[in-house]
């Protein structure tokens, strides 16, 4: 399976609304529940009205468009960083997923996909 690195710089944000977001950026993901406003965006793109901010993810994507019958892809990249102590951040849109690491795990987590058989494409 093919991963794409992402070469940018990632910050996770709660918003107080969406008037803010620049929608320029080619990677921009919104998320809305009954509780929350979240956006994962480009460190250099965070709004002003951001309540809370978390900056230093780096991100991957799964290449392709995957379909909603596979199984336990998410899974076997989560379980294998879980297990070399590395958190991640999971978006998934309706063709792929997207997967965030801390800045600092970035390289190791790449590693150790790639030492798995994943294949890396910068």
């Amino acid at each position: 399976m093919e991963l794409k690195i992402i070469n940018q710089d990632f910050s996770i944000c709660k918003l107080k609304n969406l008037s803010q977001i620049d929608y320029s950026d080619e990677f921009c993901f919104i998320s809305k529940t009954d509780e929350e406003l979240s956006l994962v965006c480009n460190t250099k793109l965070v709004p002003k009205n951001a309540i809370e901010c978390d900056n230093g993810w780096k991100a991957f994507r799964i290449q392709g468009v995957l379909d909603f019958s596979l199984i336990g892809i998410l899974s076997k990249i989560s379980t294998l960083l879980a297990e070399s102590e590395i958190g991640i951040f999971a978006v998934s849109t309706y063709n792929t997923d997207y997967i965030f690491t801390k800045e600092e795990n970035f390289d190791k987590a790449i590693k150790i996909l790639e030492d798995s058989g994943y294949v890396i494409k910068p």
